[in-house]
């Protein structure tokens, strides 16, 4: 107890976020089986929000102390500036905290506008942290390379002040850029695909992929309602929706997902769960939902795609639970590839919806005749600087990737975003798949 005292405060908040993924894990465990939906649904939902805000709280008092403090020890602190600026800053960490509890009670048809600023606050943060961090390497490494011969003066002390302001326009200036970026429509990328075995009959059939929509705090109807406009205007054949649609209950924004009922695509529409559905713990409710609009879930299945100018020429469309189920020991739920492809033998095209790239790596490494593989999960890496990490956690990252000799593998960048309204180095996109036979 006494050496837990003693302990800087960044140090208390790793070890509160250490004890608190402790607890997730105990509750994956033990306790999955043992509770309710509902209460293991707000059990996790307090869990991620807690560990996340004990995480965050390690860089919070960085920020506190680069933007406050160090300008608390120069002439800025007698300007009346000082404390609306210490107000400020306060204010802006208290929001970017509270976003991950307005998945637990900011949930409607439409975004709050709370739910927007705390979200575009965290998204700061992250900018913001990157920089602060980032520059101040650079001096660090100016001072090992300069030596430490160098006399402290008025100059060091500016320079430190410099790092702080540098950071915040930096991070001001690609927040607005980023929310610029996000609030436009998605842009339509069309992609040729060849599929080895598809049938003549269905040459040019039109496959319109959606992924990553994130109905939830910061995405609403009046956004799906835009999307389904847009998949209408490009007239698909099949439209397919491959996970994280959503990050709140079925019952609870019901409402928002009332513009899915007007997809009307002739050889249907299907969805396959992603990480974000079992984090709702109510997929058996989506499901329901989802088959009153007319929309299929592929849960571990398959279905045959029937031309429409000849029964005797199809192909096999199949989709898989998200391997997060597996994770989160979600009853009846995880990717089943065998299950998934009974009865789609090689001698038909194959196509593959799985959410993220590392099942489609999988499901490759177990089935290598499967023709083409539809993935998302990755968002392009939605926001600078997360590119980098989404780009090195997953085999395919974004776009086309050719895979042996006669398999593709698709990753859309997200049709919206998660979360934080923003996005930097990547777009929101509605893919146009066209799939040509051989």
């Amino acid at each position: 107890k006494m050496i837990f005292k003693q302990l800087p405060l960044e140090a208390k908040a790793a070890v509160a976020a250490g004890m608190v993924f402790f607890s997730m894990m105990l509750s994956r465990s033990y306790l999955a089986e043992k509770l309710d939906l509902r209460t293991r649904r707000w059990l996790l939902r307090l869990q991620m929000a807690l560990f996340a805000n004990a995480l965050m709280l390690i860089g919070s008092l960085h920020v506190w102390r680069s933007t406050v403090t160090t300008f608390s020890r120069s002439s800025a602190a007698s300007s009346f500036c000082f404390m609306p600026w210490k107000i400020a800053v306060f204010m802006f960490l208290a929001l970017a905290h509270s976003s991950f509890f307005t998945l637990l009670f900011l949930v409607a048809e439409e975004p709050y506008f709370f739910s927007l600023a705390a979200y575009t606050c965290l998204g700061a943060y992250i900018i913001l942290i990157f920089f602060l961090f980032t520059l101040g390497s650079v001096e660090q490494a100016y001072k090992f390379l300069a030596g430490r011969g160098t006399k402290a003066g008025p100059v060091n002390k500016n320079r430190t002040v410099m790092k702080p302001v540098l950071a915040v326009m930096l991070t001001a200036v690609l927040t607005v850029v980023g929310l610029l970026n996000a609030s436009q429509p998605p842009t339509v990328n069309s992609v040729e695909v060849p599929v080895h075995k598809l049938p003549s009959a269905m040459n040019n059939l039109k496959v319109v992929l959606l992924s990553d929509i994130h109905l939830g705090p910061t995405v609403g109807k009046t956004k799906l309602a835009m999307i389904v406009r847009m998949v209408k205007a490009l007239k698909p054949d099949i439209t397919v929706i491959v996970g994280d649609l959503t990050d709140s209950e079925a019952e609870i924004i019901r409402p928002a997902v009332e513009p899915l009922g007007e997809l009307n695509s002739p050889l249907g529409t299907y969805f396959v769960t992603g990480n974000h559905e079992y984090y709702t713990s109510d997929v058996s409710n989506w499901f329901e939902l989802l088959k009153s609009f007319n929309i299929r879930p592929l849960h571990n299945e398959n279905v045959k795609i029937v031309s429409p100018k000849s029964t005797d020429d199809w192909f096999c469309l199949a989709g898989v639970d998200d391997i997060e189920a597996d994770v989160l020991r979600y009853s009846g739920h995880g990717m089943d590839l065998k299950k998934a492809l009974a009865d789609c033998s090689s001698e038909h095209a194959i196509v593959l919806l799985a959410h993220q790239p590392v099942a489609a790596k999988w499901a490759l490494q177990e089935r290598p005749d499967i023709n083409l593989i539809l993935s998302g999960h990755t968002h392009g890496g939605q926001m600078f600087p997360l590119n980098a990490g989404a780009y090195f956690l997953n085999p395919f990252f974004v776009g086309l990737y050719k895979v042996g000799q006669n398999t593709f593998v698709y990753v859309s960048p997200g049709t919206m975003y998660f979360g934080i309204p923003m996005r930097l180095g990547s777009r929101a996109e509605i893919t146009e798949i066209i799939l040509h036979s051989p």
